[in-house]
């Protein structure tokens, strides 16, 4: 019998300034501060839904993706993701709107060079497909 998920308690990412990590996240999904760890260079951010944990590596560098391709978040506001991403001059990949079978995807990148997918839809509404 294996074990049963309840959904993903957080994504842990290496950044290579905590300070404009923290901004990013802050100002694009309104992510809060929930825990600060000084002795380790980092923080948990996030809300109830979404957590990530965020420690700094100044040697980081612009991450190369190399097996790890992007994280996605479900965006209740998602017909103003570009307004919103425009406007604090993020970076908008694939041309705009990626439209798949089920939902719409807009992509961006992080400033440590992070893939970031929002969606419109839960999942892709792979729960709501017939079996």
């Amino acid at each position: 019998m294996p074990l049963h998920t309840k959904g993903i308690d957080h994504v842990n990412l290496q950044v290579s300034d905590l300070k404009e990590s923290i901004t990013f996240w802050e100002t694009l999904l309104g992510f809060q501060l929930l825990e600060d760890m000084p002795q380790d260079n980092g923080v948990i951010i996030g809300t109830k839904e979404a957590k990530l944990a965020l420690y700094e590596n100044p040697d980081l560098g612009k991450v190369e993706r190399k097996g790890f391709s992007h994280l996605c978040f479900h965006i209740s506001n998602f017909d103003s993701a570009i307004e919103i991403c425009e406007q604090l001059n993020i970076k908008i990949l694939y041309d705009g709107i990626v439209a798949w079978k089920q939902s719409n995807s807009l992509y961006i990148e992080d400033p440590n060079g992070y893939e970031i997918e929002l969606t419109d839809t839960w999942g892709g509404a792979l729960d709501d497909r017939e079996p």
